[in-house]
């Protein structure tokens, strides 16, 4: 008979985050890994994604990640730390694991690494007495590395979970994302050379 080995979201993002980590060549402080589990396990509860915030002030919602960075911008302390982290959190998740969409919006991608780099800054600078300090100062300057580790669990999760070569295959031809291009590889897929495609950053 089989033994089953059951993991905690938790157990499982923590193997996956270190996996990806080595797998990419990215060096992580352990307290920045322990965040990104915590920032993977926060949003396997899709709905922490898309939950409306309103600016309390003139009690409308905030639609956009500008508007909710100048919100926090001007909140006191700790809202401004609250709203400021929403920020800075969705930006890296949804550059990690929806980069490709992102590719077709008129806001593109450097548009949420920017915001998300700048919104980790802040924190770094508000919570200078808070034990998170140095690790929104690791990924205020090292974003797109950690875009880089999300991007490559979500293309392994992608594979694993559906084998869609199909939309591996066009993320590579539209974005040349390398990750996808390893991925294909594996499966077998012989993929047209980087230089010659014809990315599309718009």
């Amino acid at each position: 008979m089989k033994s089953f080995v059951f993991l905690t979201p938790e157990q499982h993002f923590s193997e996956v985050v270190q996996e990806a980590c080595k797998n990419r060549q990215i060096a992580t402080p352990p307290a920045v890994e322990m965040y990104l589990v915590r920032l993977l396990g926060h949003y396997l509860d899709s709905r922490n994604l898309h939950t409306h915030l309103q600016d309390e002030t003139q009690k409308r919602a905030l639609d956009s990640f500008a508007e909710m960075y100048l919100t926090a911008i001007n909140l006191e302390n700790p809202k401004n730390k609250e709203l400021m982290r929403v920020v800075a959190d969705r930006s890296l998740y949804l550059t990690g694991f929806f980069a490709d969409s992102l590719q077709r919006k008129t806001v593109d991608i450097d548009y949420y690494i920017e915001i998300g780099s700048a919104a980790y800054s802040n924190l770094h600078s508000w919570s200078r007495e808070d034990s998170l300090s140095d690790v929104y100062d690791v990924f205020s300057k090292r974003f797109t590395d950690f875009v880089e580790v999300l991007n490559y669990i979500s293309e392994k999760s992608l594979v694993q979970a559906n084998q869609d070569v199909l939309r591996l295959y066009d993320r590579y031809l539209r974005t040349g994302s390398e990750l996808a291009r390893e991925k294909l590889t594996e499966l077998g897929v012989v993929t047209v050379p980087k230089e010659q495609l014809k990315v599309n950053k718009a």
